[in-house]
């Protein structure tokens, strides 16, 4: 066995592990299953591809995102690894040549959406993979998901529990950055941990600076942050429209920015993520589809012009400055309208019985399933398009979706890019006769070959369709005709480029009236989501104790003492400062003036020249406004009585 610091040495190219990753890994080879809590930013990943490629076998990912799955997946072929991903929007015919792949090749990392793991191909293949070559390590990202004490439940992750049956001698590995202590314990019983170790790094980043700024006029606070604070920024607010706005604003005051959201096309969001990355735009505004699996190290500011719904979120997003580890801010910016709106808006985002069960029936009718059928592939979803043809507002058709999803019923995945795929059907020799018979699509099939070659015998290629196009001589549109054409007649297999969120049934779909909606679940993630809330608006109106020690103690770190850098430490200070300038300027104001001597405002700040003129002139009204000093005839401050 490759030792883990040569392996983390050849491929990633460190030269030692950050504190508790050696520690995790080592136990991940000494086949225990693990719980590794690391904060945002902390190297997650590398706690279980480097075991993985340190053991034989296939190491399964559970992963929730398609985003995070890909770019994982992309980072892992660029450094020479064998990586796949398995998930949402891909065809029976795509997953049933991965799934192959997996049992009959050396990949190294087969990533997998959670809702994949109860479909019988799945199941049947992975003891495939475990006969043939084995299957060295489970594991099981954002961990918090398998939770119903967590922020972000999927049902789906309750799957991976049978499929430790199928894999009993697997060693499992869970990974989250953000875990309250009930959720912990849920996340090791909900997986069947057997001779678990958990690894916990303290959540506390001292680095970063936490604070709360209560304003009317938020666009201008945030102004004066950003100009206060140089280097990149992210800005947070909750609607497309008000990242567009926020973003057009700063632009005005000369400050380079634009925005990002879900509802951009792919290379609109590539090209925005990557001028920002490269510090081309200093501050990108978005909406919280930005951000996960973007590891830029020197965020200066993040700030929450809007507000999160859980402090679970809030940490994550605020995590994303400073992890350079130099001085970084996350700074919230809200008044009074922004704490009643959160909770307007956490009531909303609970629909009733009746509510789910209509949107349930919109879908069914929306794909035109009938009653006891069950498709396995996915479906675009475009919620504007779904809310106009049903005519119900957008946010009240997310909010019941996102229960059913979280009852089990159907996945939504986010948006997400995936490329126009094709493979061949045929062998070459019904090719070449298919060419003979078919000349029209003689040049597309030669320019197929000329730019992928035999490889479209044996696997799918991506295709950059604008390319093919050019070399054509004719337009994307006749292109995809043309393919199309092709897969109808089973000479290719076609998967058009996905750029819209992916909706599955995870069951036959039902009668409204058969859904089987647990209301006592609901009524539970009712009162959940309401103290989440409660916990975010705690948080905000909380002026004196310390803002990391509060959010550590969220997660149930409780012996942390003072940050020293958030906004109530530093007026702590300021205020102990002040008072022991108070003292200071009172007796000297007392010696100066027992003298018997005249001295009005100015020569008095002239002789005794304080360092902070402001609370020493602060401090002579006060003793005026009280009566312990007064203006004499000629406009001299005397002593009123004896004072302390």
């Amino acid at each position: 066995m490759n030792q883990p610091i040569d392996i983390l040495k050849q491929y990633w190219g460190y030269d030692a592990f950050r504190p508790l990753q050696e520690d995790i890994i080592q136990a991940v080879i000494e086949q225990n299953d693990v719980l590794a809590l690391l904060p945002t930013g902390g190297g997650k990943s590398i706690c279980f591809q480097v075991p993985a490629m340190a053991m034989d076998g296939l190491c399964l990912v559970i992963s929730p995102l398609i985003a995070l799955m890909k770019d994982q997946v992309q980072q892992l072929q660029k450094r020479g690894i064998s990586a796949a991903a398995l998930h949402a929007g891909q065809t029976k015919r795509e997953i049933d040549y991965l799934l192959d792949n997996a049992a009959n090749s050396d990949l190294k990392f087969l990533y997998c959406s959670p809702e994949r793991l109860k479909t019988e191909i799945f199941i049947e293949r992975i003891r495939k993979v475990a006969d043939r070559r084995g299957v060295s390590l489970i594991a099981v990202d954002e961990a918090h998901c398998i939770s119903q004490w967590g922020y972000d439940f999927r049902p789906a992750y309750l799957e991976i529990a049978d499929l430790r049956e199928v894999l009993p001698k697997t060693p499992v590995i869970a990974l989250t950055a953000t875990a309250t202590p009930k959720v912990r314990e849920d996340i090791q019983k909900r997986l069947n941990f057997k001779s678990a170790k958990v690894f916990t790094k303290s959540f506390a980043r001292p680095n970063l600076s936490y604070s709360v700024r209560y304003e009317e006029h938020k666009e201008r606070k945030l102004l004066e942050v950003l100009q206060k604070i140089q280097g990149s920024a992210v800005v947070y607010v909750s609607t497309r429209k008000h990242a567009r706005e926020v973003a057009q604003m700063l632009s005005q005051y000369h400050i380079s920015a634009d925005f990002y959201h879900a509802g951009l096309t792919f290379q609109e969001r590539n090209i925005r993520q990557e001028d920002w990355i490269h510090n081309r735009t200093r501050v990108i505004v978005s909406t919280n589809a930005f951000g996960m699996g973007i590891d830029k190290p020197d965020v200066r500011v993040v700030a929450h012009m809007d507000l999160p719904d859980n402090l679970e979120a809030y940490y994550q997003e605020a995590g994303r400055a400073g992890r350079d580890e130099k001085k970084a801010f996350a700074v919230v910016i809200c008044n009074q309208a922004d704490i009643e709106h959160i909770r307007r808006k956490t009531e909303q985002s609970l629909p009733d019985l009746d509510t789910l069960k209509e949107v349930y029936q919109m879908l069914g009718n929306y794909y035109q399933l009938a009653v006891g059928s069950w498709p396995q592939e996915s479906f675009d979803f475009d919620f504007d398009e779904f809310s106009k043809r049903f005519k119900r507002h957008p946010l009240e058709i997310f909010n019941a979706v996102k229960v059913l999803q979280e009852q089990g019923l159907i996945t939504l995945s986010e948006s997400f890019f995936s490329p126009s795929k094709l493979k061949f059907r045929i062998d070459q020799r019904k090719l070449y006769e298919f060419q003979i018979a078919n000349a029209q699509f003689d040049p597309l099939i030669k320019a197929l070959l000329r730019l992928h070659g035999g490889e479209l015998y044996q696997n799918f290629v991506s295709l950059q369709e604008n390319n093919l196009s050019a070399l054509l001589g004719t337009s994307v549109s006749q292109l995809r005709a043309s393919l199309k054409h092709l897969s109808q007649r089973e000479i290719v297999e076609y998967n058009e480029q996905k750029e819209k969120p992916q909706l599955s049934f995870l069951s036959p779909r039902k009668a409204p009236d058969k859904l089987g909606l647990d209301q006592k679940a609901l009524n539970a993630k009712r009162k959940l989501k309401l103290d989440k809330m409660e916990s975010v608006i705690s948080y905000l109106h909380n002026e004196e104790d310390c803002r990391t020690k509060l959010l550590l103690a969220y997660f149930g770190e409780k012996d942390y003492k003072n940050c020293e850098v958030c906004d109530n430490c530093l007026n702590r200070h300021k205020h102990e400062k002040d008072g022991y300038h108070r003292v200071h300027y009172k007796k000297q104001i007392l010696e100066l003036l027992a003298k018997d001597e005249d001295f009005n405002e100015d020569e008095m700040v002239r002789v005794l020249d304080p360092s902070d003129k402001t609370l020493f002139l602060n401090l002579l009204s006060k003793l005026i406004d009280h009566g312990d000093l007064h203006y004499n005839e000629f406009g001299f401050l005397k002593l009123s009585r004896t004072i302390k």
